[in-house]
């Protein structure tokens, strides 16, 4: 009878124990990171994932706008409507981040490395390099859609972030905070190592959800601010546009979406994993 219950206490401590692995924190500042190629080979795949993410979807959308211009000859019902500019703009991130994932993590955005440094998942080298690298890319890839559509860019507002007619600053600052809070939210939970334990049973590829949750934003707040949720996408439109209004309404497109970001990562890592009680518990543990 002993033997039956020890048998069942090790089984029950060998199902209680964790089956996945939390990385270890990204340090702070890490200069050795500064030595190795595969920092700048990160840096690189993000330009080049930026770029093409803004060539792609400014292009749609200045396509859209030529296609619906009455005045043009165009059909107020042509072209790929709201509908297919959030395609456009979820189908590339699914498509980016799949292709870039296992180089640099697929970030394609100031807002979500801005979110996954606060939560420790890289180090400040590495998302400062991001980011500058993001909106190099950005600046790059509207570059290209000016050169190849020199005719409709300026036309049609060269894709630039700015409120539309009806809305407050506020009201745009807020679509903004709450767009990104959804985007980084997925972006933690679709790339959580808990996703890997015996019990989580919810299997994913981590840049579908991704991809829709841009798509799904994109329909809610294209009506309200053209949707940013990502600085160097708005940051790369209003530099080669460069109209008084993108700069006037550009600092909504940046603080918005930081905002929203450090919500999403205290949210995740805080309230959801727990951190502050872990850490707690640790403190106490060691007392």
């Amino acid at each position: 009878m002993t033997k039956e219950v020890e048998a069942v206490h090790e089984q029950a401590v060998e199902y209680s124990a964790k089956d996945y692995t939390d990385p270890p924190p990204a340090p702070l500042i890490d200069f050795e990171e500064l030595t190795k190629w595969s920092l700048y080979r990160a840096a690189i795949a993000e330009f080049i994932a930026t770029l093409l993410f803004l060539y792609i979807t400014i292009l749609t959308v200045i396509g859209y706008k030529h296609q619906a211009d009455v005045k043009a000859g165009g059909d107020i019902c042509g072209g790929v409507g709201l509908l297919g500019i959030a395609w456009a703009f979820g189908g590339m991130i699914f498509v980016l981040v799949y292709c870039t994932a296992g180089i640099s993590g697929g970030h394609i955005n100031p807002a979500v490395t801005f979110g996954l440094f606060l939560a420790r998942k890289v180090s400040l080298i590495r998302a400062i390099l991001y980011m500058v690298a993001q909106c190099l890319g950005a600046i790059c890839g509207v570059g290209f859609v000016k050169a190849f559509q020199s005719a409709y860019y300026n036309r049609y507002g060269g894709g630039v972030n700015v409120m539309a007619g009806g809305h407050t600053k506020g009201v745009g600052l807020a679509a903004e905070i709450i767009g990104t809070f959804v985007l980084v939210y997925v972006v933690f939970s679709a790339t959580d190592p808990k996703r890997s334990a015996r019990d989580s049973h919810v299997p994913v590829l981590a840049p579908l959800p991704i991809g829709f949750a841009v798509f799904m934003v994109h329909l809610a707040t294209i009506p309200i601010t053209g949707t940013g949720i990502n600085p160097a996408r708005s940051f790369g439109a209003a530099v080669i546009f460069n109209g008084d209004k993108a700069w006037d309404e550009h600092w909504i497109f940046w603080v918005g979406p930081f905002i929203g970001a450090f919500i999403a990562a205290v949210y995740h890592q805080y309230i959801l994993r727990a951190g502050a009680i872990k850490a707690l518990g640790s403190f106490r543990s060691n007392a």
